[in-house]
């Protein structure tokens, strides 16, 4: 038969296999997202509890059940790596049965998880009451067409094609941020630091008659982002004014929220602080470089003032050092640094395209099979 329906729990085995004997340190601990994608954990991870960790070999899949933890798409991932990799034990790990490897390859089962047809019978086929979850018993079953392995192979490899080409990218595209990295550093040691409080302007233009109407705020990604606030009934003739080129920040450093606007006005909270910069000695663009690094965060959370909540004013965040090249040599890095920008930007719609592709593979797949069996 060209086209054989399974159920995946005659292809799939929970696997059970922990990091009891540490084997394995933190530094292999990863995490996952609704996109399937493993990631660098964003959780501060305890050393004493690795050991309960699941340890997920190459070829093997993680997945979190609970589905109320990730929108409308079910968490996983696919170890394409040569390493083992750690995964919270509130996850569950699964591989394919050594029984099923001459009916499925594990990139093709990757991409069938890749569908939002899948994210959808998981979203609908959860159970629980506060916390929604999609047990390996639902996931086992699961119906699935499987053609022959050898077109399932063929499709794997336009798949695999294409994410070689996306990842090629994605590597050029850190070597222009080292790049970028590298550049500011010298800085530096090329030129004098100074504060920056002589070169930096509060502005507190308010909406008085109500001109704007768009209210957005700052995430601690550092860009501007629609505001989470109710904003029905309120008056907006107090809000700030943020003009193109103009900063503003949450004073709440904690959250870690600046961010250059760079074309309309907007309006923010008045809680917010909004300034200004002279151009005259630096870009705006040249100032948010430096505001974007990580030491930024460190000089943040060491001049802030508070005893509730911390909180960084003009004056103190007037005493951050930088160096001041000239306009020309500004000038350059912050091109350097768009175009990083421009690519992240086309890296991640590759990205977004790949994941896409995937369920036109899988039905490319079944049709051929299809077409075999006729």
């Amino acid at each position: 038969m060209a086209l054989t329906r399974y159920k995946l729990g005659d292809l799939i085995e929970e696997s059970f296999r922990k990091n009891t004997d540490l084997k394995y340190d933190v530094s292999y601990v990863r995490g996952i997202s609704n996109n399937k994608q493993i990631m660098e954990t964003k959780a501060d991870v305890d050393e004493s509890v690795i050991y309960k960790f699941y340890i997920v070999n190459p070829g093997e899949f993680i997945y979190n059940p609970r589905t109320t933890r990730m929108g409308d798409k079910i968490g996983l991932g696919y170890n394409n790596t040569s390493s083992p990799l750690l995964f919270s034990f509130n996850n569950i790990a699964f591989y394919i049965k050594e029984s099923a490897k001459k009916l499925i390859l594990p990139e093709y089962l990757y991409m069938f998880f890749n569908r939002t047809e899948f994210d959808r019978y998981a979203m609908t086929n959860g159970w629980g009451s506060a916390t929604e979850l999609f047990s390996m018993e639902e996931m086992y079953d699961v119906n699935i067409d499987l053609p022959p392995l050898s077109i399932q192979q063929k499709y794997v490899d336009v798949y695999n094609s294409m994410l070689a080409n996306q990842k090629s990218y994605e590597r050029g595209l850190e070597d222009l941020k080292l790049t970028c990295d590298a550049t500011i550093e010298d800085f530096k040691r090329k030129y004098p630091c100074e504060k920056i409080s002589k070169y930096i302007h509060e502005e507190n233009l308010r909406n008085t008659n109500e001109v704007l109407k768009e209210v957005l705020g700052v995430c601690k990604d550092k860009v501007f982002i629609p505001t989470i606030a109710n904003m029905e009934g309120i008056s907006l003739e107090n809000y700030k004014i943020v003009k193109p080129n103009w900063f503003a920040y949450s004073n709440r450093i904690n959250i870690g929220s600046i961010a250059l606007k760079y074309d309309t006005p907007c309006l923010v909270s008045p809680s917010y602080t909004v300034f200004s910069v002279d151009e005259t000695k630096m870009y705006p663009e040249y100032l948010s470089l430096w505001l974007q690094r990580e030491e930024f965060c460190h000089f943040a959370f060491y001049y802030s003032l508070g005893t509730v909540k911390d909180e960084l004013d003009m004056t103190e965040l007037g005493q951050m050092n930088i160096p001041f090249p000239s306009l020309e040599i500004q000038n350059n890095i912050i091109t350097i640094y768009k175009n990083y920008l421009e690519r992240k930007e086309l890296n991640e719609k590759l990205k977004s395209q790949i994941k896409s592709i995937c369920p036109i593979l899988i039905k490319g797949s079944i049709k051929e099979a299809m077409r075999e069996a006729e």
